[in-house]
This record gives structure tokens, sequence and C-alpha cells, in this order.
């Protein structure tokens, strides 16, 4: 198993340092193989959400949109899956992740094409998962991107839009709402939603999605989205944002049984 290098913070948070990173053993997508196709040196992304392992975005971020070359990206897949292939190392999951949200690189479609194909070459069972906020689902290109993944997985935080603020914290305009609508608007196949639960407190705010209002609401959109499955976990890693804490596994797998009342397969991590 090859480790991850990473740039630690004064948080210790980290920054993946390579287009191509592991693979690890993902508590969710198995032996996975990262992608980040965003900056090294710093997170780019449309949300600074306070649990972030990668720490706190750029600001503002379109003062920062420089991004990984194309035919750098094919270069690092093709060498990178060649090489495991030839040692005859596992694969589970290709996953685009990384400093921030991956959508965000312009040539997004085109990487994901190249990328089906070199699947096929080299490991035709993996699966390719893409880890996304949610906030580039207006985008066409994105969308057919998206669907030619196994598991496009969709955040979904939190039931209020005041909760919303307060832990993802958006840097653009977008509100829970568009989110939501986004997601169930959005013909993607076989789309997933991803959910972090969490207490604590941050900026002098009651940190909760855990309550019932909270849950309750949350169960609502979910149901409406209707997504093929959904992942519910808490923090596993440091998190920028002091002062807050793991939800436990009883009380994950309480909410994850009120999903599954819904018809919804849900796994907790």
């Amino acid at each position: 198993m090859h480790r991850i290098n990473h740039i630690h913070n004064s948080m210790s948070c980290f920054l993946f340092n390579e287009i191509v990173f592991g693979p690890v053993l993902s508590r969710r997508l198995g032996i996975s193989l990262g992608i980040n196709l965003l900056p090294v040196n710093k997170k780019l992304c449309t949300f600074d959400c306070i649990y972030c392992e990668c720490g706190w975005s750029i600001k503002p971020i379109e003062n920062h949109m420089n991004f990984h070359l194309l035919e750098d990206v094919k270069s690092a897949l093709e060498l990178k899956l060649k090489t495991m292939h030839s040692e005859g190392q596992e694969l589970d999951n290709i996953t685009y992740a990384g400093n921030g949200e991956p959508t965000l690189h312009p040539d997004f479609k085109s990487i994901m094409l190249h990328l089906v194909m070199l699947r096929k070459k080299y490991y035709p069972k993996a699966h390719i998962s893409v880890l996304t906020n949610g906030s580039t689902l207006s985008n066409i290109s994105v969308i057919e991107a998206l669907n030619m993944a196994e598991f496009p997985i969709i955040k979904l935080d939190t039931g209020s839009e005041e909760l919303f603020r307060a832990i993802n914290q958006p840097l653009v305009n977008i509100k829970r709402a568009d989110i939501v609508e986004l997601a169930k608007d959005a013909h993607i196949s076989n789309k997933v939603i991803q959910t972090l639960f969490l207490r604590g407190t941050y900026a002098g705010k009651n940190i909760d999605n855990t309550n019932s209002k909270e849950v309750e609401s949350w169960l609502r959109d979910i149901e409406y989205i209707k997504p093929h499955s959904v992942m519910i976990y808490s923090i596993a890693r440091k998190t920028p944002a002091k002062d807050l804490f793991k939800v436990d596994t009883e009380e994950l797998e309480a909410i994850a049984d009120k999903v599954r009342a819904l018809g919804i397969p849900t796994n907790t991590y």
C-alpha cells in the first residue's frame, strides 16, 4: 500500500501534493486511488466546510482558479494505473477527491472520458466515484461527466439553511434549497447522498445537525431527492475548526434506520 504524500497546515489538516494519490483503504470505497484535479498548495472549493480535512478554502476562489493541465492529468493517470497493474495491485475504486471541489476543473468531462478508457484497459472491475458538494450541478458538462461514474456522491449535510451556512459556509451564491433542487432534478443515474453528522461549537454558534428538527427536515429532502443510496458518517480526522465532536456509530445507525424506512439503502461509516 502506497503512503499518501501530504502537506500539513497549521491546523493539522492536509493537502494532497500529487495529481494521483494512494491507493488508500477508504471507509466507504474500499481500496481507492485518489485523483486531485486542484492546486497542490491550497484548497480550492465553493464551500468552506468547518470540518474539512483539507483545512480552510482560499478566498476569493475566482483569483485562484489555476488547475493541473489536461495532458498532465492524463499522463499521471496512465502512469499510475499502468504501474499498479504491472505490480498486481488490487483496486476497488478510483475517486475524484483532493483539495476541494473536483468538478471545478474546466476539463472535468474530458478527464472523466479518459479515465473511463484507462479503467477499461487496466482495471475494468474498479468503480469510479466522485465526491462533490453539488454546487456545480447546474453545469450540463458536469452532469454528463458524473453519469460516467458508478458513484456520483453529492454532499447534503444539513436540514436547514441556517446550519448549511454555519457548517458548509458556501463561498458562492447558492442556498441549501438550490442544492436540494439540483440534486433532485439532475439526470444522474445512481446518485448517492453523503452526509456528515457532527456536534460542537463554532464562531459562538451551537453546531448540531443530529437534533430531531434537523434530521426530520433532512429526511424529507432525502425522500424528495430519491437517491440510489445514502452514506452517513462522522468526523474521522483533524478539523480546521476547533470544538467539533464525532457522533457515535449507534446514533448514526439510528438516523440510517430512518432513511432505510423510506426504502433507500443506507450505510454508516
